[in-house]
């Protein structure tokens, strides 16, 4: 049996959605006063538009809906978001 691109594609996708995502508490606060949605947040962080990574701290940018979201966090066993904040358009 061969690997076709579209499956290894398909096992990346899987692979990122298993991947658990916790908020650090000034995290969660940043989305409540931003009026974030954390589906916006996950987004971001899965298929971002784009990735700067400095130590073990990765920076994620995406636009979605004409806001740009930035979200900082670290990657171990799962995904801890730092931060997270908007430029509206």
């Amino acid at each position: 049996m061969s690997c076709k691109p579209s499956d290894t594609f398909i096992s990346k996708i899987v692979i990122n959605l298993l991947v658990e995502i916790k908020y650090t508490y000034h995290a969660r606060i940043q989305i409540k006063r931003r009026k974030l949605e954390k589906v916006w947040i996950e987004e971001t962080i899965k298929s971002p538009d784009v990735t700067k990574k400095e130590g073990n701290k990765f920076y994620v940018v995406k636009k979605l809906n004409g806001i740009v979201i930035n979200v900082v966090y670290v990657k171990a066993k799962h995904i801890k978001v730092i931060t997270v904040f908007e430029i509206r358009k």
